[in-house]
């Protein structure tokens, strides 16, 4: 549920096939999807308060591009690089803080899940020839 990446490797790894392994992936990603967006906004708001207790700005050089990305591309961009960059739950943090609604961050994540499960699932399976799938 931390590493998308880790998913694909582990599954191969115990001797899953492709549909377990892509369903086990997709299943870890969507877990932290729903338990991090039901509880984000609470989060979120606990967060902004201890910044502004400690007199920390509000936005910072990383918050500001991440809301610059946001405007550019959307949450479909935040979602299509969740697995590769921010992991399950930094991506689904940062949708919960741009206010992006529930609904659309389940569903946006689920396709984001399911490319990049069937893309990583496919290179392990293509790799797992190499001795680290055989320890």
């Amino acid at each position: 549920m931390i590493k998308f990446f880790a998913g694909p490797v582990a599954g191969i790894s115990i001797g899953l096939n492709f549909v377990q392994t892509l369903g086990l992936t997709v299943a870890g990603m969507m877990t932290t999807v729903l338990i991090i967006s039901s509880v984000g906004q609470a989060w979120a708001l606990h967060q902004r308060r201890r910044r502004q207790a400690k007199g920390k700005p509000v936005f910072t050089k990383r918050s500001r591009n991440i809301v610059r990305f946001f405007r550019r591309f959307g949450m479909p961009g935040i979602a299509f690089l969740t697995p590769i960059l921010f992991s399950p739950i930094g991506g689904t943090v940062i949708a919960t803080q741009l206010h992006v609604p529930r609904l659309r961050i389940f569903l946006h994540m689920f396709w984001s899940a399911m490319f990049w499960g069937v893309a990583m699932t496919t290179l392990t399976i293509r790799f797992s020839h190499l001795p680290f799938f055989h320890r």
